[in-house]
């Protein structure tokens, strides 16, 4: 049982995983990045929600002297605000990387921890629960298509609004952090809730339906988004027939740039884009945006100079 309840834990959240860095089309975050925030998620988060619960529920159960009633307020009170955080703190970390510079970062990043979390969470009730085969069936379904997925937007969300206030204006950095935390709580706190009674089970596995399509929605949004800052901003940049291609899946096609600079070609063309952009909206315009934009205008003059030179023009 206990390889089949590991393999079972792993598989869906590697693929929920992939889907999701795949999702994320103009400007994909480096793999082995976003893998170590699954990882993160996955251990120490784990370890950090474990510790943190302990510390909590031992004044609770002084408080309430029925351990039943204890229980319940740690399953539906404590669990959302501990977890969320142990969850949430690698990312004020990450905001300061330069890569984390729009909201599909947040959701991503975000989006992964959650995933590690739940990974590791559904191997523990797994192993702990799933004695029979039928449970186990069971506890796989409710737990990889709701409980982890639940974590996993949970945390996109504190992620997507810890990205909006990274360029913010000083007075509103406070308010979208407290927002994004407290819509992460919430979300975990209206799942734990409604799986606690037979009567509103179906209500939570119907809210995790909902909250994935609002996510899948900010996504397409903010990638609708990208693709707007890169065609302004690299209207003056490179040739217009470029811009189409970065914009379009025929950036992957080979014969339209020199193949052995193509990515590179992509990768700063797409990066100048948005570090113009961070700059424009930056409150305090630090001088690395600057430095950044000129080293990116200078790599990518000399590689459409290569390309032209090769005769390999669209």
């Amino acid at each position: 049982m206990i390889l089949i309840s590991l393999i079972a834990a792993v598989i869906p959240m590697l693929f929920y995983l992939i889907l999701l860095w795949k999702f994320d089309k103009y400007e994909p975050e480096p793999l082995q990045f976003v893998i170590f925030h699954f990882l993160w998620g996955a251990s120490i988060a784990v370890a950090l929600g474990f510790i943190g619960g302990k510390v909590m529920s031992f004044p609770l159960e002084i408080l309430v002297q029925e351990p039943e009633k204890a229980s319940f307020i740690q399953i539906i009170l404590i669990a959302p605000i501990v977890e969320e955080l142990s969850k949430g703190l690698l990312l004020f970390w990450t905001v300061n990387n330069k890569r984390f510079d729009n909201l599909t970062d947040g959701l991503v990043y975000g989006g992964a921890i959650g995933l590690g979390f739940g990974m590791t969470e559904n191997f523990l009730y797994f192993i702990t629960f799933g004695d029979t085969i039928t449970s186990l069936i069971w506890l796989i379904i409710i737990r990889s298509g709701f409980s982890a997925v639940m974590h996993s937007m949970s945390t996109a969300a504190f992620g997507a609004l810890l990205s909006a206030s990274k360029y913010s204006k000083e007075r509103n950095k406070k308010l979208l952090v407290i927002a994004g935390f407290v819509i992460a709580i919430s979300i975990h706190f209206i799942w734990n809730l409604s799986v606690s009674f037979a009567e509103t089970f179906l209500f939570g596995m119907l809210f995790i339906v909902v909250i994935v399509g609002i996510f899948i929605a900010v996504f397409i949004f903010a990638l609708r988004f990208e693709k707007q800052i890169i065609k302004k901003k690299l209207s003056d940049e490179i040739p217009e027939e470029y811009i189409r291609i970065l914009l379009s899946s025929l950036r992957n096609s080979r014969g339209w740039f020199i193949e052995e600079y193509r990515k590179e070609f992509i990768d700063s063309s797409i990066t100048l884009a948005f570090r113009k952009h961070e700059f424009e909206i930056s409150p305090k315009k630090e001088e690395h945006y600057i430095d950044d934009i000129h080293k990116l205008r200078i790599t990518i003059q000399e590689l459409l100079v290569l390309n032209n030179n090769k005769g390999n023009n669209i």
